[in-house]
């Protein structure tokens, strides 16, 4: 394709599962391309294969890029399109660079007929923007099938015909398609038209160096597993598109608006990416970190939903969670019963009771709209100090908590509030 031409990509899934964690780097890196060249970002559903395509899939495809920010430009279904795939079918079966071949069907046992192209058994030679330079010997693929008819084309010809009838100029995607290429371009020569420059991109690999696999990797390989988890679409943006392609800088947090500045193809590694789960969690703190408390308590209700009556919790939350779906575990293990609920206790655990009395007494001067963390501790350091730090604090933050493990005594004065605080101290002094 001529550098004067409009870029315009294209994004291919076919809706015959849902959308896999890299089919969305796919459509990402389609996305900054084409934003970043002032071109067009094309979504266009592969569903000719009638068994296996449904319209759930297809509905999750849409809602994943939606909930990822990629918005495309023009929309095309395959199945929409089957006349387009019959003209130009047609026009090579007129210049016989294709033919209609009468075979064995196996699963009938009789004879059928296929259409098959005429391979004119050449070597194809291609620059691919990542890999360099390609070159195979197509006489190995023999005269392959385009057609099972002229109403029923595979998926290497109804690709190449959109291809070419949407004017896709770069074909961005992922290496396992390489194979793919070279009977692509021979049925571009035989429409008559130029390729796309292609691009392929390295495979995302599992923490073992495998394959990412839904059905191997199911936690990572899947939009939706992210989403069910509480990830942000920002976090996850970020994290793919570090997924094989290289900034040149230090710099790891990226906005959208950013990556399509700095994004570029030639920055693209050839070898395989490795997800890093622990990497995604970093990011997703990060980017948890940077919402304001009313942005946190609205994505949170989902998995928190008490949360909202809470709000002095979200500080000592942010500290321990990496995604959303960190808070819907913490509240499933009681971990944070304490904070919406008067807690139940062990009294072998209180202990140091006689002490309770003395710290309603030094927290009572603090006003309730001023019951910080800072102030908390400040009332009682010097008496916790005399006394013996471990034999005043440890009983408050049981008397508080109820429980073994939990957050400092001051940090849940600060929580749950000043009244709440005296009342719990003093029921906890009364056992």
């Amino acid at each position: 394709m001529t550098g004067s031409k409009t870029p315009r990509v294209r994004f291919a899934p076919s809706p015959t599962g849902t959308l896999h964690t890299g089919g969305a780097r796919t459509a990402l890196f389609n996305y900054l391309f084409a934003k970043q060249t002032g071109g067009k970002f094309i979504l266009r559903i592969d569903d000719t294969n009638k068994i296996r395509s449904t319209k759930e899939f297809e509905q999750d495809i849409l809602n994943g890029l939606k909930w990822l920010g990629l918005s495309y430009d023009e929309l095309y279904y395959q199945s929409k399109r089957l006349d387009l795939y019959k003209k130009y079918l047609k026009q090579l079966l007129d210049k016989d660079k294709i033919y209609i071949s009468k075979e064995e069907i196996k699963k009938e046992g009789d004879r059928g007929e296929v259409i098959r192209f005429r391979n004119p058994n050449k070597k194809v030679k291609f620059i691919d923007l990542i890999k360099g330079e390609i070159e195979f010997n197509t006489t190995e693929l023999g005269d392959f099938i385009v057609a099972k008819d002229l109403e029923t084309p595979l998926y290497h010809f109804a690709s190449i015909a959109d291809d070419f009838d949407l004017k896709i100029t770069h074909t961005i995607r992922g290496e396992d398609h390489i194979s793919n290429t070279p009977r692509q371009i021979l049925m571009w020569e035989a429409l008559g038209a130029e390729s796309p420059q292609f691009a392929h991109l390295p495979l995302i690999l599992a923490p073992d160096k495998s394959k990412l696999s839904k059905r191997k990797h199911a936690g990572i390989a899947s939009l939706n597993s992210f989403i069910a988890e509480g990830y942000l679409p920002e976090a996850l943006i970020n994290f793919v598109a570090l997924l094989g392609w290289n900034p040149g800088t230090d710099q790891e947090l990226f906005s959208l608006a950013e990556l399509i500045k700095a994004f570029n193809l030639n920055q693209v590694q050839k070898s395989g990416a490795i997800f890093n789960i622990e990497k995604l969690n970093w990011i997703n703190r990060e980017y948890l970190r940077r919402l304001s408390p009313e942005e946190f308590l609205n994505k949170a209700e989902p998995f928190l939903p008490e949360l909202k009556t809470l709000p002095t919790l979200l500080p000592v939350l942010l500290e321990r969670i990496y995604t959303l779906g960190d808070l819907k575990k913490m509240s499933g293990s009681g971990e944070l019963k304490c904070f919406f609920s008067m807690p139940s206790y062990d009294k072998e655990l209180l202990k140091n009771q006689i002490y309770f009395s003395d710290i309603i007494k030094l927290l009572g001067p603090i006003p309730k709209n001023n019951f910080t963390a800072e102030n908390v501790k400040a009332a009682v350091w010097n008496f916790a100090t005399e006394q013996g730090r471990g034999e005043v604090l440890w009983p408050m933050r049981i008397a508080l908590s109820g429980q073994k493990q939990s957050p400092d005594p001051f940090t849940i004065a600060s929580i749950i509030g000043k009244t709440e605080t005296l009342k719990r101290l003093g029921y906890a002094a009364r056992l």
